[in-house]
């Protein structure tokens, strides 16, 4: 079993000053890494805002949760991440994934194809992405993109290149991902566009537990290189979990000790949530934990008793 490590993925701040208080908090207090994600809302733009929080950190990695295929080229896209992990010393996690966010393309004009559509590219760019990181002098040509005689530069200084982070809800992705990446983030299915009802049925145990069987079998013999990461957005460190978990139950049409399992969710006091997470490691594999920005100061404890065990 792999050590445990957290994440934070954080989204808004109001002033330079509050961001590089806000990386250097996370590093202090024992976070790995802090992610951004890559929306159109009211977030920073993701690669020059860890840019500036690695730059004012030391040892904090930084990292993407996780950049839509959709809205950049992948040779430019590998090109910037190669000089932030340089201009980091090498601490960039490059957090990939197909897109779904609905409202994203429809606010930018772009065309929301079919997921199987979005996939193959997505496939295509991976490989565009590793070939990138080698420095070496590739041709390709793919159904989505053409690369002639192109050698990107700067190389990566974590070698052969920066971890790769994919996330997924559905088999296909989470398949890729067990093939190609050193993280598997397993999310909900975002099929329908948007996080909502839907996805939440989908954080369920049951399904949490068929995601972790589609990633092994995909795996093979490589399952034990991989680190499973899970972004939990139903957070709290309290005495009365089953209060809340009564009033999540009836969304997910569950007990409330099924709600309370669900892969979404890490509620409970400091000790239910160590324990919760050992049962999660030792069940699906689970290491990296992600939580939001609102939940750092009560997490802080569990980082402390948990991180690097």
């Amino acid at each position: 079993m792999k050590p445990f490590r957290f994440g934070v993925q954080v989204s808004q701040v109001g002033s330079a000053s509050e961001w590089r208080d806000k990386a250097r908090k996370l590093e202090d207090l024992g976070f790995s890494t802090l992610f951004m994600p890559d929306h159109f809302g009211q977030e920073l733009a993701p690669l020059p805002a860890i840019a500036m929080a690695a730059a004012h950190t030391t040892t904090l990695r930084v990292g993407s949760l996780v950049f839509d295929n959709d809205y950049k080229h992948p040779a430019i896209l590998a090109k910037e991440a190669a000089t932030i992990d340089l201009l980091s010393d090498g601490r960039l996690e490059l957090g990939l994934g197909a897109g779904w966010m609905r409202t994203d393309y429809d606010q930018l004009g772009l065309p929301y194809d079919p997921p199987a559509v979005r996939v193959d590219r997505f496939e295509e760019a991976l490989h565009v992405i590793k070939q990138c990181f080698t420095g070496e002098q590739f041709t390709y040509h793919g159904e989505h993109y053409r690369i002639t005689d192109y050698a990107s530069w700067p190389e990566p200084v974590q070698q052969p290149r920066p971890p790769l982070l994919i996330g997924g809800g559905g088999k296909r992705v989470l398949s890729i991902a067990a093939r190609e990446a050193d993280i598997v983030g397993i999310n909900p299915n975002l099929r329908a566009g948007e996080i909502g009802l839907e996805a939440a049925k989908d954080s369920l145990r049951e399904q949490t537990d068929r995601k972790v069987q589609w990633i092994r079998d995909a795996a093979g013999d490589r399952i034990d290189e991989i680190e499973i990461q899970m972004r939990f957005f139903i957070t709290s460190v309290r005495p009365d979990r089953m209060k809340l978990a009564e009033a999540l139950a009836p969304t997910f049409g569950v007990s409330p000790e099924e709600a309370l399992e669900s892969g979404a969710a890490l509620v409970g006091t400091e000790d239910e949530i160590a324990e919760q997470l050992h049962r999660r490691r030792e069940k699906w594999g689970l290491s990296y934990v992600v939580v939001g920005d609102d939940n750092v100061d009560e997490f802080a404890p569990i980082v402390a008793k948990l991180a690097g065990t």
